[in-house]
């Protein structure tokens, strides 16, 4: 018989989810909770303090529950809390608050994207709005004031990502009208029209000023004390060294050092080039490795030209993930998955659905310019933004019953990321590819996230320059220039948060290879990825542990 609940972390868990939403607003509205709606994230120093010490509260208080007196589910909720409490504070412990601008991932290329995502299903929710956008205004000063902070004892960014920043801060500013003011009104509400002056007013007040005093911080005060392009990595920072490896636990919940997810990467690397030459060898003509990746680079018949082929061709590769799903998982989604194209953000990405309904998951492709996407990368994206990627994991995590709120909505981007790119190889099982060709698009996926291995730790941990890293993947990839260095200009500013991908594939791989050899023919596929997306996101030491558990319920039964 399974012990009674625990009070203690029936409790904690609650308090935990209520207290990530009110300091994390702008995700909470995303999510469908709207008790946030007139606030938005801080950063300022006395804030960031007063988060580590709640932080690490929360994580000290479910390390106290004895594992041993906890159902199998609660153990999950502890080991889950105090994994994203503990690992959060650390992080925010390195003060990357302090150097923390990019072209790639920064707030001035999540807000054009968040704003639209909102829905604001009564009046209350959309007038909060207003206030929200004083409080983005509040959000630049103290963003401004924390890279003065830093400029001053040397926390700084790479020079050319400052000056990127900047750039697109004044293209942000030029925009009219601005995507923040591009908010989903309630439907059929008639205070619409005034509503949208005040909206105006707020940002025009509020917002532009201090979006336009942050940039002029970054050109006045940043640029000048910004690190060369020589020195890309956290480890010419202060106590950098300390803080890489707290980032990589953060982003892969494995203790790897960076030295052995360095060896691992060059590993991968050298086994994808036997599979270059069979599978893209009879497509492309030719067994000389670099002379595939020439073809995959430079060949014009392998480029879009226009973007509605682009969305056309991850509708389809979605579809046919639909049809095929129910085969090999019997836990499936309720919510649909769209495709929609995007001029902003990143080149791909997914946006999972709201909670009550209103939003369904969006696999968002960025078709700005048509010619970065090769016409062999489709698919492989597809299966890993959408079906059975992460549509299936965040859709059925959000789906989930009878667990805590804050477990649907982790961010564990070692189980994450892995999923996504552990599903581009299972899509190859399912039979979804469509020709050979986009099987080459596989293999380049998993060039550049092996890559990712190789340059994150190398930039962070060895001490590459910019042009070493931009170097190693024109060797080993088969990206554009322009890809490569986009590529690069991510790791540079988000520190291990590329290795979380091909770690998190390698350890699901692992773990399923080993349940299939202590279960032989009685390993069934669609309960292993039952086990795996049936308890939300999850770090991948208790993955290892649901799915053991998983084998002996199978063996016993």
């Amino acid at each position: 018989m399974s012990p009674p609940n625990n009070p203690e972390l029936d409790r904690l868990a609650p308090e935990f989810w209520e207290y990530s939403l009110a300091h994390s607003p702008m995700e909470a509205t995303l999510i469908g909770v709207h008790d946030y709606d007139h606030d938005f994230d801080q950063v300022s120093r006395e804030a960031e303090d007063a988060n580590i010490a709640a932080l690490r509260e929360f994580a000290a208080a479910a390390e106290a529950i004895d594992p041993a007196t906890l159902t199998p589910d609660e153990r999950i909720t502890r080991e889950v809390l105090i994994f994203e409490a503990a690992t959060t504070a650390d992080v925010l412990e390195t003060r990357a608050a302090e150097w923390g601008v990019s072209h790639i991932f920064g707030i001035q290329t999540q807000l054009p994207v968040f704003f639209p995502q909102m829905t604001l299903p009564e009046p209350e929710h959309a007038l909060a709005m207003v206030d929200r956008l004083r409080a983005v205004g509040r959000y630049f000063d103290q963003a401004s004031e924390r890279l003065r902070e830093g400029a001053g004892k040397g926390m700084v960014p790479m020079r050319s990502t400052a000056e990127k920043t900047a750039d697109q801060v004044d293209a942000l500013l030029d925009q009219d009208p601005s995507p923040l003011l591009q908010i989903q009104a309630p439907e059929g509400w008639d205070g619409e029209d005034a509503w949208r002056e005040d909206l105006k007013q707020a940002y025009e007040e509020h917002v532009a000023p201090a979006l336009a005093r942050w940039r002029d911080t970054i050109r006045e005060v940043v640029v000048p004390a910004a690190r060369p392009d020589d020195h890309p990595g956290i480890c010419h920072l202060p106590g950098g060294e300390e803080a890489y490896p707290k980032s990589i636990y953060r982003f892969t919940s494995t203790r790897l050092s960076p030295q052995e997810i360095h060896q691992i990467g060059l590993d991968q690397i050298a086994k994808l080039a036997d599979e270059y030459r069979e599978i893209a060898g009879p497509v492309l003509g030719t067994t000389d490795l670099a002379e595939i990746f020439k073809r995959m680079r430079e060949d014009p018949e392998l480029r879009y030209h226009e973007s509605e082929p682009i969305v056309a061709a991850s509708e389809a590769a979605v579809e046919k993930a639909k049809a095929a799903m129910g085969d090999w998982f019997g836990r499936l989604p309720k919510a649909d998955c769209v495709v929609t194209a995007t001029p902003h953000g990143p080149a791909a990405y997914y946006f999972p659905p709201a909670s009550d309904g209103s939003r369904p998951g969006t696999f968002f492709i960025n078709t700005s310019d048509p010619a970065k996407w090769a016409t062999y990368e489709i698919e492989a994206l597809a299966y890993h933004e959408a079906i059975p990627g992460h549509h299936l994991q965040l859709a059925i995590s959000t789906e989930l019953e009878n667990i805590p709120e804050f477990r649907k909505y982790a961010l564990l981007s070692g189980y994450a990321e892995g999923w996504g790119l552990y599903t581009e190889r299972l899509a190859d099982e399912m039979g979804l590819y469509g020709s050979p060709l986009d099987r080459i698009g596989m293999l380049s996926a998993d060039s550049l996230r092996a890559g990712r291995l190789v340059v994150d730790t190398g930039i962070h941990a060895l001490g590459w320059t910019r042009q070493q890293a931009i170097d190693f993947l024109k060797e080993n990839s088969p990206m554009s220039q322009v890809g490569i260095e986009n590529e690069v200009d991510r790791y540079i500013a988000l520190p291990g948060q590329a290795t979380a991908y091909m770690i998190g594939r390698l350890e699901i791989m692992r773990i399923r290879r080993e349940a299939e050899e202590a279960l032989g023919d009685r390993f069934d596929i669609k309960g292993f990825h039952d086990t795996v997306l049936g308890s939300g996101l999850v770090p991948l030491e208790t993955l290892d542990r649901m799915i053991k558990d998983w084998v002996a319920s199978v063996q016993t039964g």
